[in-house]
């Protein structure tokens, strides 16, 4: 039986989807994003009576990604609420997603009766066994007097130590129930979870520091967890302080804007193969850093990192310091304070001269594709133009293959939490979950989701989503009819052979927003880029509706990155 207008009047019951709703509220939990389900309506009044928002999409994989993008923007906990069987299951890419990313998230998943188990019910599927691969911790509500203790529990686990997605599963039976208010477990606000700002053993923040200050010729790459950690203000004044070159990747791009003179982007690859001391910040020795082989071997490295799975793993290390990222800038910055003079300083920022000269040259080579003018468009002109067009308060995502991997040559965003991307696990289709969650986090922000056409057709119908919740943004679609990253390696490979199964078919998507009500253009000339982008952004301000500029780009131009890949593999494959 559902809650009635009867309990809710009688304060002395309360049912269990009421009980999900008071625990997320004592979580600070303000929405949640879900498609609907006869097996968690009753989450949904009690939301209704928390006051706690609720965003229903046409999928739930873009739901997923909502939950995983609201938590990156906003710092706290997202919430993903599905029904039972397909529902749970069309989460799946979803919480992989945040799982490689380590984005706190709360799946919470309906089932069936528990009087029914294993009868056959409608949509029955064993939920836990399917979401404990692709989450942290996974488990099921036994009673409806722990409904709100269990929510508390997933949720501790969500934020723990590495942050990551969790799945809590609540039986129909247990869900709809109501039960004495006083026989219920709900803890107190804010008193069942310790601080994550753990700081590694004092003697090595004074290994640390001594490792920089003796530094010449130093680096650090700071990773998603500077940003997810929110450590980005204490990660630009330890570089101050010991006069570092800086280069990001993932969710700490902004953290340091392009005029500090810390900031470097495109001289990585030199400074990590020549550097003495090397930092590496919240990111894994993974693909991006080739395994930890892109590291000059001669140099002392360091990690800092909350997750100790990913400390030394791939590569051998000089230290290894486990903890919250900004902790431990503050602390080293403390234990070298008066001795940074007496240090190598002069000599690092000799290094840093060099890298500048290098960056500067770096940049001239890449002019040419940036200004090109090929009537076929370069997608390097492209990502140019975005670049030009961001604002202050633009939020970025890109969503795709070589999509992200050229637009980090060259788009920078202007603030910290300003770039969004599939991340580590390379996930097509995050691109509108993300950009309607950026939306609804920051409704005064500007939100510009940069799309591979393959990607877009994937998730874009919750567009209307975005409509419906009145959080529009602007989406720009590469468009070269195809699964362009993955088609180059099979060309490479088989040649003219190669176009099997990632050719797409020439669609307008700028009519997909006319259809909802909102702006839509085509663009087929380099010089009409800048035009088209200024027309869309003008058009989603004044309607309220997301617009969408379809730029026809080369399908014969790939991301170096992209070539790159493809070399290593046929390399190790021994062709």
């Amino acid at each position: 039986m559902g809650t009635t207008a009867e309990d809710s009047l009688n304060p002395e019951t309360i049912s269990g989807g009421h009980l999900v709703a008071k625990a997320l509220r004592n979580e600070g939990v303000d929405t949640i994003f879900t498609l609907s389900g006869g097996n968690i309506v009753d989450i949904y009044d009690g939301c209704v009576s928390e006051g706690i928002r609720i965003i229903d999409f046409r999928h739930e994989q873009v739901a997923a990604h909502a939950a995983d993008g609201y938590a990156r923007q906003t710092g706290q906990t997202g919430c993903l609420v599905t029904t039972a069987g397909p529902g749970c299951c069309n989460a799946v890419i979803g919480l992989a997603t945040a799982l490689r990313s380590e984005t706190p998230l709360l799946h919470i998943g309906g089932q069936g009766a528990t009087t029914q188990y294993l009868q056959g019910s409608l949509q029955e599927y064993d939920h836990v066994k399917l979401m404990s691969p692709v989450t942290k911790w996974a488990s099921s509500v036994k009673t409806t007097e722990r409904v709100a203790d269990m929510v508390s529990m997933a949720c501790r686990e969500a934020t723990g130590e590495v942050p990551g997605p969790v799945y809590l599963e609540v039986p129909r039976d247990i869900l709809d129930k109501s039960v004495e208010f006083k026989s219920c477990t709900i803890p107190a606000a804010g008193h069942y979870r310790c601080s994550p700002k753990v700081m590694c053993a004092p003697e090595e923040i004074e290994k640390l520091a001594d490792l920089l200050i003796h530094a010449e010729k130093p680096a650090v790459l700071f990773g998603s967890q500077v940003w997810n950690s929110r450590s980005h203000v204490e990660a630009a004044e330890m570089v101050k302080a010991f006069d570092i070159p800086a280069y990001t990747n993932g969710s700490a791009r902004g953290i340091l804007k392009s005029d500090n003179p810390h900031s470097f982007d495109r001289t990585r690859s030199m400074a990590l193969a020549s550097a003495d001391v090397i930092l590496v910040v919240g990111t894994p020795f993974d693909f991006r850093l080739g395994y930890g082989k892109q590291l000059n071997p001669e140099a002392r490295v360091v990690q800092i990192d909350q997750n100790y799975v990913e400390i030394g793993k791939n590569r051998d290390i000089e230290l290894g310091l486990l903890g919250h990222a900004g902790t431990i800038f503050n602390a080293v910055i403390q234990s070298a304070s008066g001795r940074v003079e007496k240090g190598a300083r002069a000599k690092r920022q000799q290094w840093m001269q060099e890298l500048r000269v290098a960056e500067e040259k770096a940049l001239e080579k890449l002019m040419p594709l940036f200004h090109s003018e090929n009537r076929l468009i370069n997608p390097y002109r492209v990502a140019y133009e975005l670049n030009e067009f961001l604002n202050d308060d633009t939020v970025y995502i890109g969503d795709g293959g070589d999509v992200v991997t050229i637009s980090a040559q060259a788009v920078r965003p202007h603030n910290p939490g300003q770039w969004m991307d599939p991340g580590p696990l390379g996930s097509l289709g995050v691109g509108t979950g993300f950009a309607i969650a950026a939306k609804l986090a920051h409704p005064e922000k500007e939100v510009l989701c940069y799309y591979g056409d393959g990607a877009f057709s994937m998730t874009a119908f919750d567009m209307e989503t975005a409509n419906r919740f009145n959080a529009p943004y602007l989406a720009v679609v590469g468009n070269n009819s195809a699964m362009n990253q993955i088609r180059y390696a099979q060309l490479a490979k088989y040649g003219d052979r190669g176009n099997v199964g990632n050719l797409l078919s020439d669609l307008p998507y700028g009519k997909f927003a006319e259809m909802m009500g909102g702006y839509g253009e085509e663009v087929h000339n380099p010089e009409d880029i800048a035009g088209a982008l200024q027309r869309g952004r003008e058009a989603v301000a004044k309607t309220g509706k997301c617009a969408v500029i379809n730029i026809w780009v080369d399908p014969q131009e790939w991301s170096p990155g992209t070539k790159a890949r493809l070399k290593s593999r046929m390399v190790t494959a021994g062709k």
